[in-house]
């Protein structure tokens, strides 16, 4: 029951300080327009889907549940 705890006490950790990040606007500029994003504008009509963000940000997630399974 202890790693149960120890790993609610973990995730409870890093959702503050990704949530303390966000708040404070450090992505801000460069969440969502990283190279490889798509963004395409044509009058009044704009579409913008980040590719390379949402792969970025898989691959964090993916290493840390990687890290957290050991």
């Amino acid at each position: 029951m202890n790693d149960i705890g120890k790993m609610l006490v973990i995730a409870g950790a890093v959702m503050v300080a990704v949530g303390v990040v966000l708040w404070t606007g450090v992505g801000k500029n460069w969440l969502g327009r990283l190279p490889g994003d798509i963004s395409y504008t044509r009058g009044n009509f704009s579409f913008h889907f980040p590719l390379i963000t949402c792969l970025l940000i898989s691959v964090l997630l993916t290493f840390l549940f990687w890290i957290f399974r050991r």
